[in-house]
Formats: C-alpha cells, structure tokens, sequence
C-alpha cells in the first residue's frame, strides 16, 4: 500500500464529530506509511436535516469507501443514523470495524458485535491491520524487533 494507493474509509459520525470520531483519526495518523482518504463528512448536513437527505449524503459517503469504521460509543447516539450506515455498508457489501468502547465504557450489543468483519481495541496497529485484513485481504504479520546487547548476557567467571 502506498500514496497512490490509499484505502478508502468511512467512520460512522452522525453528522456530528465526537471524541470517537476524531480519536479515530489521531490514531491512523499516528502511524508512519499507513496512508488513507476519509470519505466520511459530518459537515456535509445539518443533523436535524430531513431523513430522505441525511440519508443521501450518507449513501454518497459510504459508497465510495472499501471499509466501515464504527467506534462502538457512537452506538449510544442516534440509533437510527447509526443503524442506517450499517445497513447501507451492508447493502455495498463492505467490511466494517467495530472499535471497542474506549475505556471500556459500555458493552457493546450483540448485534453489533454479529455484523462486525472484525472486533478491535483502540490501539492503532489493531485499527490499522484490521483496515488492512478486512479492505484488501492483506496478510498483516508483523514482527516486533528488540535491541539489546549481548554484553549484558555475558557469564562472569564466577557464573560458569
């Protein structure tokens, strides 16, 4: 994955931006080489829009998306906002993320929990592997490196 080749992710947002939703965004970019366009615009409506707009616009941002981000506090909102971008991720065949509660807050509907591709912490490699595993299908295998110094392992004589 590269520049020329960003994923395209939608967060749910109601047409309003929380905590959630940006803390989603604090933590994409807090990873080096993870490049993505956000398709989701909470300015793009007034939030108390008539519903046949509301959900227009959403059908227009989701639909140009290869994967759902949906922050698992955003489900104490406006259930039928929520539920709607669900059903239209659905209705596109795309993937979505649930992201835990932050803080482990709340529980997180069995519903919600049966729709998910996958379930993750707020740890920005869980985000962004799961981004990668459920969008593109890639293998995220990664391997931590540790530096130490050999010195520090050496036997004194008196060990042997």
């Amino acid at each position: 994955m590269s520049e020329k080749n960003p994923f395209k992710v939608f967060v749910t947002h109601e047409f309003r931006e929380d905590a959630e939703y940006n803390r989603v965004f604090e933590y994409l970019e807090s990873r080096d080489n993870f490049f993505y366009l956000n398709f989701s615009d909470p300015e793009a409506q007034q939030a108390d829009a008539a519903a046949d707009v509301l959900q227009e616009s959403l059908r227009a941002q989701i639909k140009l998306a290869e994967v759902v981000l949906l922050p698992a506090g955003m489900l104490t909102g406006k259930a039928g906002l929520v539920d709607f971008e669900i059903k239209v991720a659905q209705a596109f065949d795309l993937p979505i993320v649930l992201i835990q509660p932050f803080g482990g807050t709340m529980s997180i509907p069995k519903e919600a929990m049966e729709i998910a591709a996958e379930i993750v912490d707020w740890d920005e490699r869980q985000i962004i592997d799961a981004i990668r595993r459920a969008a593109r299908g890639e293998d995220t295998a990664q391997w931590d490196v540790i530096e130490f110094d050999m010195e520090d392992f050496k036997l004194d004589d008196d060990d042997s």
